[in-house]
């Protein structure tokens, strides 16, 4: 089976959208401090100062973007080339529709357009899978756990139903162990017998 998306792209595919897309009507950052053309940090950043939106999808490690995140950057270029700042143009594009997005970028359509591309090969997550024991050594299908109470709120757990000559050994053998929990002050003094 193989599967397409449509319309998304890797960031670097995304980032010659974005060139492309500022050939046309476009004057450049009005500065030196600005880039013409956002590089790979630039647009990280932006994505996580909410400037831009974060990435649509993960395949393995590569971020996958979409049209809306080609229309938030070249909008967020055209702005700057005429001299505004980025928190400015945050405030004027948070929570922009792509109608608004696209009216700021004027990106020709043909950029838009997206042929079909596979995803990449995704890897198992081998470990967030249980791991099954070999046949031969599975072990036998567990009893039921039964608690018997020992005093000061000290439960034992043992497998099957004990019978009640069973409970009076079992405390026997348990004093020890209460004698060392009621020393270190670990038990409940109310239900200590």
């Amino acid at each position: 089976m193989q599967c397409h998306y449509r319309g998304v792209w890797t960031l670097d595919e995304l980032l010659e959208r974005v060139s492309a897309a500022l050939t046309a009507e476009y004057s450049g950052a009005p500065n030196g401090r600005v880039r013409d053309v956002p590089d790979r940090r630039a647009v990280r950043w932006y994505a996580t100062t909410g400037l831009v939106d974060r990435p649509s999808a993960m395949s393995g490690r590569t971020a996958l973007y979409e049209r809306r995140h080609l229309l938030q950057l070249v909008a967020v270029k055209r702005l700057q080339s005429e001299g505004r700042a980025l928190a400015e143009i945050q405030a004027e594009l948070a929570g922009a529709t792509d109608k608004k997005l696209a009216a700021i970028a004027k990106v020709p359509g043909r950029l838009l357009e997206s042929g079909e591309r596979p995803p990449e090969a995704v890897r198992p997550r081998f470990w967030a899978e249980p791991v099954a024991a070999p046949a031969k050594t599975r072990p036998p299908e567990a009893a039921p756990l039964n608690g018997v109470a020992l005093g000061g709120g000290a439960v034992v757990l043992v497998p099957g139903t004990p019978a009640a000559a069973d409970l009076a050994d079992i405390a026997a053998a348990a004093q020890p162990l209460l004698d060392l929990l009621a020393a270190r002050g670990l038990l409940n003094e109310r239900e200590q017998s």
